[in-house]
């Protein structure tokens, strides 16, 4: 029973159709001289105009003006560790993307038919099952995870959505009168940047 907040982004669990989820991922590029914000385990990330990934910096409560990526821009998918080269010229290979790393690849789940585990912000019931979320706030460059763990702390948002939201909540892995739920959920149409017609 989750009687405290302990939000770790998202955490991928199956895909939609009941398979299990084979730690398929994409490989993306990071800036190569570098991005200055964190990534960590279990944050979404965009794509940019640049051709490379970064941090999101929408909640996605609403797709159409607060997307993951901004404005009507869908998210890339679900971070979950890179290799990057260190001041040394050595390659590392990290859960989390440390700030001002240079040459880096993330590992990105973008598959938009996976499900996530995530942790709500409070207290909600069977009634959000079928409803859409986002973050409950937007992702920060150095206050969205820890460097100790290289885990996310990001968690969504209990209250339910009246827009078109990002993210659909597909049921519960808690019981749902704990004080923060843990929830599966996946992209909507539009929340990903493979289910929508328009570019970055």
């Amino acid at each position: 029973m989750a009687t405290s907040a302990t939000p770790y982004g998202l955490k991928p669990v199956k895909r939609a159709d009941g398979t299990p989820y084979a730690g398929a991922v994409t490989h993306y590029l990071i800036d190569p001289a570098g991005v200055a914000n964190n990534i960590f385990n279990g944050s979404i990330v965009q794509l940019a105009a640049t051709g490379y990934v970064e941090l999101a910096d929408g909640t996605g409560k609403d797709i159409t003006t607060n997307n993951f990526g901004g404005s009507s821009i869908g998210a890339a998918g679900v971070f979950v560790g890179c290799e990057y080269v260190d001041s040394s010229g050595q390659t590392q290979y990290s859960q989390y993307y440390p700030s001002g790393s240079l040459s880096a690849v993330a590992y990105v789940v973008d598959d938009p038919n996976v499900l996530f585990q995530a942790q709500l912000d409070a207290v909600s019931g069977q009634d959000d099952v079928g409803t859409v979320t986002g973050f409950a706030a937007a992702q920060n460059a150095t206050t969205s995870g820890s460097t100790s763990t290289g885990n996310s702390s990001m968690a969504l948002d209990a209250t339910v959505q009246t827009t078109v939201g990002g993210l659909l909540i597909m049921g519960f892995v808690s019981a749902t009168d704990d004080a923060y739920p843990d929830v599966l959920v996946k992209f909507t149409t539009g929340g990903h940047r493979v289910t929508m017609s328009t570019g970055v």
